[in-house]
């Protein structure tokens, strides 16, 4: 009978875990979007198709290189914080960045180094974490269509909108 007891209370307490992992998550990413600062990022998305995955608009980022006072500092795939502004047109550009983790409220992003650039020209490339967006199949096509047009069209522009709150990020939409 006590042999019961405990695989019954181990049952239930995977159960809880599992339960409470995912809705940790969740919760987490949507404490980023309704508190976190939005910020938009211009982009340069394409559209690959994932079997596994799904359909997905992979983005590459336009403001995403910084100067720094010596390159030599700085290693490829080195974990940094980097501090953001908009610019005058509402857009993220890097303001600066660190190594060491922000202990104010300042609005920033936790991230890696992508490529030192080891010429002299002092140019950190920065991976921002939220560089795949995916979507419903059927808005796939149409999202890879308004993306061309708007390369067409030098008035319109794509942005990825991404909620930033100490560290995380959450993209919300492109």
């Amino acid at each position: 009978m006590n042999n019961k007891k405990v695989l019954i209370s181990a049952f239930i307490l995977v159960a809880f875990i599992q339960l409470y992992v995912p809705a940790k998550m969740i919760w987490d990413r949507e404490e980023v979007l309704e508190s976190g600062l939005a910020y938009k990022f211009k982009t340069a998305p394409i559209d690959p198709s994932d079997p596994f995955r799904g359909k997905y608009i992979t983005l590459s980022y336009d403001h995403n290189t910084v100067m720094v006072e010596n390159e030599k500092d700085w290693l490829r795939g080195e974990e940094v914080y980097v501090y953001l502004i908009k610019n005058n047109e509402g857009y993220a550009e890097i303001d600066s960045i660190s190594k060491e983790e922000p202990t104010d409220d300042y609005n920033y992003l936790k991230t890696t180094v992508g490529y030192v650039s080891g010429n002299g020209s002092n140019k950190l490339t920065i991976n921002f974490p939220f560089d795949r967006f995916y979507m419903e199949e059927s808005k796939a096509y149409n999202a890879e269509l308004s993306y061309r047009e708007s390369q067409r069209d030098t008035s319109k522009m794509t942005y990825a909108l991404v909620h930033i709150k100490k560290g995380k990020a959450v993209l919300k939409d492109v």
